[in-house]
């Protein structure tokens, strides 16, 4: 369905002798079927004075880029065709002209992948299709448009990736050639971080993966995980093959349990699926006839670290989604040991483990993990019963707040100073193991370490 802004705009366009097109994303989405937000619009044969004041008579405009001249009407990017040359190295480094008067064709040619240099008007209802983008979708081929041009913007190597993970395409030799050669050490983390987003959204992020690694993009930006590539695992745990391999299960496993989940959380699950066995490298040995990895989730931590400063991760919305990637990284094995010695587990080791992570999430990056060896098939039931448990304890996101605060100690004549938070801090303990369970045996426990 045609937003009914683009058809406003295109008909303003056109009674002022210009001419509209949407192009990009939108074009793309729609030639496979799928919703998309984003509405992109070229004006051609309209300077960019004129066009302002033509799209101010239609409502509130905002200037996105002046040198770019793109303007923001409502939720509807507007610009002009651009002429760009390449003046130095990065994202930034181009001069950048609109230019009204430009061919259709030449300014698709400035777009990355033939799939993407569709344009469509929405007064004639007709597609511009000048580098045949309309075939490499129905043949699911990812193709560069210009391949002189390509490598001009180093995050499109990236965006090859996470194209193909989410549309399920395959590069073409020249495409997946050309982005061997580009250079990478000029993106900055946020670029980066933006892509591999994107790619962690896929149905199967696994096949992003996997490309990354043809690509030698995990060699030239993300060491961590291309220390799993041949790493290998104990093949009665893990018929699937080494770490890589695991991990792209894991990845690929994590993504069909997020859905409920807002978008800081998915992204922690899916960061600490990527993440979880980083350790591994490390501490691979063959001990006593068996191929071990004596404490890689400790190990792993480090490693993980180093991965979420490449991405400049740290909070996402507000939501402290580093600290429960590296609580997952470090307590993913957690779910299944427990379960072994369930009988012996007790609820203040669940109150104590929810201090460091949350118990939902690593429940579900543990069963992921443990669902990601195929073509084995193991009893996974482990880590319901982690969640259920700690489900009924109240403890699946955080743990108990305290019972006894400070303004209690105050209450029974103690000085404001260090005694106050040592007798809280031994009070919890109690309370994190059962033994305390309201205020009044709270008071009471206080008042015997005040003595």
């Amino acid at each position: 369905m045609t937003p009914p802004n683009v058809m406003r705009i295109a008909e303003a366009v056109r009674d002022a002798g210009g001419r509209a097109l949407v192009v990009g994303g939108w074009v793309r989405d729609r030639l496979l079927g799928r919703e998309s937000k984003d509405v992109d619009i070229e004006v051609f044969g309209i300077p960019a004075d004129r066009l302002r004041a033509l799209l101010e008579s239609l409502g509130r405009v905002e200037t996105v880029g002046e040198s770019f001249q793109v303007f923001k009407a409502g939720d509807i990017d507007v610009a002009l065709p651009r002429r760009e040359s390449k003046a130095g190295r990065g994202h930034r480094g181009f001069q950048v002209a609109g230019d009204p008067s430009m061919p259709v064709a030449e300014a698709a040619r400035r777009r990355d992948f033939t799939i993407n240099a569709i344009s469509w008007d929405p007064i004639s209802d007709a597609f511009h299709d000048p580098f045949d983008g309309r075939a490499d979708l129905l043949r699911r081929r990812l193709r560069v448009v210009d391949p002189e041009r390509f490598g001009d913007d180093s995050l499109r190597v990236l965006r090859a990736i996470q194209f193909a993970a989410r549309f399920e395409l395959t590069l073409d030799a020249e495409t997946r050639a050309l982005c061997r050669t580009i250079p990478l050490d000029d993106l900055p983390p946020e670029r980066v971080w933006g892509e591999i987003e994107k790619l962690l959204a896929a149905p199967r992020p696994s096949i992003g993966f996997a490309l990354a690694l043809d690509l030698a993009v995990t060699e030239r930006l993300f060491p961590e995980l291309h220390a799993l590539v041949d790493c290998p695992q104990e093949p009665e745990w893990h018929p699937e093959g080494d770490v890589w391999v695991h991990t792209l299960q894991v990845i690929d496993q994590a993504r069909t349990r997020i859905a409920d989940l807002d978008r800081p959380r998915q992204l922690a699950v899916m960061l600490g699926a990527v993440c979880h066995d980083l350790g591994k490298p490390a501490t691979t040995a063959f001990v006593d006839g068996r191929i071990r990895s004596i404490d890689h989730e400790e190990r792993g931590v480090p490693p993980a670290t180093a991965f979420l400063d490449r991405l400049n991760v740290q909070s996402i919305d507000g939501y402290d989604a580093r600290r429960q990637v590296l609580g997952i990284v470090a307590q993913h094995l957690k779910p299944g040991m427990w379960f072994k010695v369930r009988d012996q587990v007790g609820d203040g080791a669940f109150r104590r483990l929810a201090q460091k992570v949350d118990l939902e999430l690593l429940a579900r990056v543990a069963k992921s993990d443990c669902l990601g060896r195929q073509p084995g098939t193991f009893n996974c039931e482990a880590m319901d019963w982690f969640f259920e448990r700690a489900r009924q304890l109240g403890v699946e996101h955080r743990p108990p707040p305290p019972i006894l605060l400070g303004r209690h100690l105050l209450a029974l004549g103690l000085k404001p100073g260090p005694r106050v938070g040592e007798i809280l801090k031994a009070v919890y303990e109690q309370q994190l193991d059962g033994t305390v369970e309201d205020l009044d045996a709270a008071i009471a426990a206080a008042r015997e370490y005040g003595n």
